[in-house]
């Protein structure tokens, strides 16, 4: 059975801290996150272009942590691939794992759109 692209858990998880706010801070959160990751994701392409490898890990980093918090495990997963190697060896091969954070991410963004009514 396929995981789902948003984990349940994490959405619930969030509602939890204001129950009774018609789930106005998870729409807070998963906007914050839906205009931040597509920047983040944009970041990764000119410091890899850059050979700014500190920053490409920073980037990749955000990208995981804010994916967790929303509980797209998918893109997590894809941003913890970019960072690993990078962090270890450097950009040289992380180039072309760009495109599996940019899919995950369009897919998470569809997800959240169906879980959360945003604005």
């Amino acid at each position: 059975m396929p995981h789902p692209v948003i984990d349940p858990q994490a959405i619930e998880n969030l509602r939890i801290l204001n129950p009774d706010d018609g789930d106005a801070f998870l729409r807070e959160i998963a906007e914050i996150f839906l205009a931040d990751t597509p920047k983040r994701i944009e970041e990764l392409d000119q410091t890899l272009a850059a050979g700014d490898a500190v920053a490409f890990v920073r980037a990749a980093h955000s990208i995981k942590g804010s994916s967790s918090n929303l509980g797209a495990l998918a893109l997590r997963q894809a941003a913890e691939v970019l960072e690993n190697p990078a962090k270890k060896d450097g950009l040289a091969n992380v180039g072309s794992m760009i495109a599996a954070v940019r899919t995950e991410f369009t897919n998470a963004q569809a997800e959240l759109g169906k879980l959360v009514k945003l604005a």
